[in-house]
């Protein structure tokens, strides 16, 4: 059975779906996800979950992401991005004093509103759905961390930045909030992404370099993708019982951890959780990986 993970260079004008369709005539399996959407316009860094490793998806998509930016000045979007409607909005030229100064307010803990072109749901539908429709959409500001934006390059109208920022941070918003912040309008034209956790950039692979005789060469294990859990080590007796879906009473497990990485005879057998009954300290399967 193969699975693991794929670090893919998405390439521009792929939708992420279009490289997991792709994937699965490759691999002629249905079961393959992605970690972190990118738009077709975007390029760089696409995870991919190969069989079993779907279900680990859950676990490592909350990872901390960093971004090559291009922003113009000047105009804007209706989807903060290339991809909508472009209008002209000013002809001021900020100073490059005003573009660091404006930059410095985005680091830190930020609250941020999603664009409305985009795929969190509101009452069981896309926002960019009933954007599309013409409906009102009202998203609610988040909470996000932008650990480092960085300015690497202005020649008005661009505007190329670093981002390395959390999980759920929307680089189309920022580019946008940039624009109101300096009163010139702006939107993203151009987005690379080139880190998502552990997955960098430089070792990603072309998708027109995979095909079925030489993918399995590719493929990442998961035991690389979990070592932020402490691992458990389980025995026979143990191992049966969290298959047939029972709790382990486990005494070495530390306080204040609630996920574990399960190992049987060398290999990762799944997610483990914390029961929280009194004091006790038992464990069972959250995600369980088919080892046969």
């Amino acid at each position: 059975m193969i699975y693991g993970f794929l670090n893919i260079d998405k390439p521009k004008g792929f939708t992420s779906f279009d490289v997991v369709a792709k994937l699965r005539k490759i691999f002629d399996i249905k079961k393959i996800g992605h970690l972190g959407t990118l738009d077709p316009l975007a390029t760089g860094v696409l995870v991919v979950a190969i069989g079993e490793a779907t279900k680990l998806i859950e676990f490592i998509n909350n990872s901390e992401k960093t971004y090559e930016t291009e922003i113009t000045l000047g105009e804007t979007s209706n989807t903060y991005d290339a991809e909508g409607e472009i209008k002209k909005a000013s002809n001021k030229k900020p100073t490059l004093k005003a573009l660091k100064e404006a930059l410095n307010k985005f680091k830190g803990e930020i609250l941020q509103i999603p664009p409305i072109h985009s795929a969190i749901k509101i009452k069981g539908k896309k926002a960019y759905q009933l954007a599309r429709k013409g409906k009102k959409v009202e998203l609610k500001a988040r909470k996000v961390n932008i650990f480092l934006i960085k300015l690497m390059d202005f020649d008005y109208p661009k505007v190329k930045i670093l981002v390395h920022c959390s999980a759920g941070t929307y680089i189309r918003s920022i580019a946008n909030d940039l624009g109101v912040e300096l009163n010139t309008g702006a939107y993203l034209s151009g987005l690379k992404r080139t880190e998502v956790g552990d997955f960098k950039i430089k070792n990603s692979i072309n998708i027109s370099n995979i095909s079925k005789s030489n993918y399995k060469k590719f493929i990442i294990p998961v035991e690389k993708n979990i070592k932020s859990f402490p691992g458990i080590i389980l025995n026979d007796i143990e191992y049966r019982k969290l298959d047939f879906g029972q709790m382990i009473l486990r005494e070495d497990v530390k306080d204040g951890i609630d996920i574990f990485a399960g190992f049987f005879k060398n290999r990762f057998a799944g997610i483990l959780e914390r029961v929280r009954t009194g004091k006790e300290k038992l464990l069972k399967f959250r995600k369980k990986l088919n080892l046969e």
